[in-house]
């Protein structure tokens, strides 16, 4: 039997997982996983801001998701070519900014550095339903966005300039989904942390790769392992009593070791 306290970190355990798996396909499909990273971060800079002002803690989803939009949109209108900078040293120098920020800001705030650390640790028992409301409406307009622009998003995975080339407005559509992604992120931050939720843009897709022959396969191979890895996570996490982010982080790996065993069991059967 369920405890009903349980119910509604299940359930955002589930669409938090399929959430930033779906992500991980495009991210890690365009090879820019750091990205996500960045993202993520900047969400957690925006949820820190929220403790070293003072205001009440009902403000950090709405902040954190903010600062994240705000970060995703210049990046998703950058061009690839129009900059002199390789695009993933660009996101490895905003990542240390993120970081330093976000460190900076728990370091000068004046509340408990327990509560502080969780936005880097993450905390999926504190998760509420009010909580899985946002994270559940969230993931669906995702997945409404995904489904809508199935064939640009499809185009822009391939290459951004063909899928230009070939009448895709890509520039629109790509800042769009990085939008979404940010407030994706941003919602996920206090199940998983800013740093464990890297593990579930990369680990599902990179394992969905191995099982899935289309891009729709990726797509639901990815988000469904995200969920596992959640879940998996959760389950463990409750009964070794472990951190619940680094379980989510320990099963996401797991699940993508057993996908690369089984792609190369069926690469000899074959």
């Amino acid at each position: 039997m369920i405890d009903v306290y349980f119910i509604p970190v299940i359930l955002a355990a589930s669409f938090g997982g399929a959430g930033t798996g779906l992500l991980g396909v495009q991210i890690v499909g365009m090879r820019i996983p750091l990205l996500g990273v960045v993202v993520a971060h900047a969400a957690m800079v925006g949820a820190v801001a929220v403790h070293l002002v003072g205001l009440p803690d009902v403000w950090v989803m709405p902040c954190a998701a903010a600062a994240a939009t705000l970060t995703a949109v210049p990046l998703g209108m950058l061009r690839p070519k129009s900059t002199r900078i390789d695009a993933n040293v660009l996101l490895g120098v905003l990542f240390s900014l993120t970081m330093g920020l976000a460190f900076l800001g728990i370091g000068l705030s004046r509340r408990e550095q327990s509560s502080m650390l969780a936005l880097l640790w993450g905390n999926l028992l504190s998760v509420g339903w009010g909580d899985l409301i946002v994270v559940a409406a969230t993931v669906l307009v995702l997945a409404g966005f995904v489904t809508l622009f199935y064939k640009e998003l499809r185009a822009i995975l391939f290459s951004r300039e063909l899928a230009r080339a070939g009448g895709v407005h890509e520039g629109p559509v790509w800042t769009a989904y990085l939008a979404l992604a940010g407030v994706t992120l941003a919602v996920n931050l206090n199940a998983v942390g800013g740093l464990m939720i890297f593990s579930l843009l990369s680990n599902p897709a990179v394992a969905a790769g191995q099982l899935a022959r289309s891009y729709r396969g990726l797509l639901v191979w990815s988000a469904a392992l995200g969920a596992s890895s959640a879940l998996g996570g959760f389950a463990a996490a409750y009964w070794f009593d472990l951190p619940t982010g680094a379980a989510i982080v320990l099963t996401s790996t797991l699940l993508l070791g057993m996908a690369v065993a089984w792609r190369r069991l069926r690469g000899r059967a074959d």
